[in-house]
């Protein structure tokens, strides 16, 4: 028996204990695509306290109560497993696409992180702007604005692609109808949280919220968050930042994020500050 009908069996059998048929598709000329079902089993048999199992698999996505078979997981998990890391490995690889870009009409703009070998490796690499992308946004920037929105791929090309679509529609939206200025948003590829700081400087703006991929884990590779600082200088320090994260499906949604940041940044604005600052003022205030 080849290796091909070994992944086939084993593929059906997780199937229909499952009872999800999808498709197996091995083709024999070319490489093998295997739809492998997304929901996940319980697989612990006759549990002697299974309420305390469904209790905690309700409130977490950890793999918990998964089974298993002697000393080790069963197949099904240990396949889930695989397929959740190698999504996690291609979210921080891959890049966002072009097509996406241009779909958001977003321009590009680039770090000193030439590839991401360096951008891994070399953390100041993808806080400063090339050369070049200084240049274009001094030139063409949307000077002036109250609000400068920056998108990076960060650690999670995935999570740009899965919430911008409907994050930053929202997010614009609520902040022109609170009468804030908005300027042109842009994508920067192998940016860092830090790049925001040399953007606010240029575009000279009043506040910069950066929309960044998370880094992804083994539950989802979708994760995004939102840095948010008013008015960053030389001495702006990490405490000096806002950030609301876990923007996924399975967090604080994309069209909830847009509504509730554009309320958070108008509440900023007024009080002229983010990070520390700002919660202190907000919990005085409260």
């Amino acid at each position: 028996m080849d290796i091909q009908e070994i992944v086939r069996r084993v593929v059906e059998e997780v199937q229909k204990n499952m009872n999800s048929p999808k498709e197996v598709n091995i083709d024999q000329s070319t490489e093998e695509i295997i739809y492998f079902p997304e929901e996940r089993i319980k697989g612990v048999e006759e549990p002697h306290n299974a309420a305390s199992i469904e209790r905690a698999q309700s409130i977490t996505p950890a793999r918990i109560g998964i089974g298993r078979t002697g000393t080790r997981m069963l197949t099904t998990s240990y396949l889930q497993f695989l397929i959740d890391h190698a999504a996690a490995q291609d979210a921080v690889l891959r890049d966002v696409s072009d097509d996406f870009l241009q779909n958001m009409d977003l321009y590009k703009l680039e770090t000193k992180a030439s590839d991401m070998k360096s951008y891994l490796m070399d953390l100041d690499s993808g806080r400063k702007l090339s050369d070049e992308s200084v240049k274009f946004l001094e030139k063409n920037g949307d000077k002036g604005k109250n609000v400068q929105i920056i998108i990076c791929d960060g650690l999670s090309s995935s999570a740009v692609e899965a919430n911008v679509v409907d994050l930053l529609p929202a997010l614009i939206q609520g902040l022109k109808l609170k009468n804030i200025s908005v300027a042109k948003p842009f994508f920067i590829k192998r940016g860092r949280v830090w790049v925001q700081d040399e953007v606010a400087a240029i575009v000279n703006c009043d506040l910069v919220i950066s929309l960044i991929g998370e880094r992804p884990g083994l539950n989802t590779d979708e994760s995004l968050s939102a840095y948010m600082i008013y008015r960053p200088t030389e001495k702006t320090v990490e405490a000096d930042r806002t950030v609301v994260s876990n923007i996924h499906k399975d967090g604080l949604t994309s069209l909830e994020a847009g509504a509730y940041l554009s309320d958070l940044i108008e509440q900023m604005l007024l009080a002229k500050c983010t990070g520390v600052s700002f919660a202190q003022q907000r919990s005085f205030n409260m």
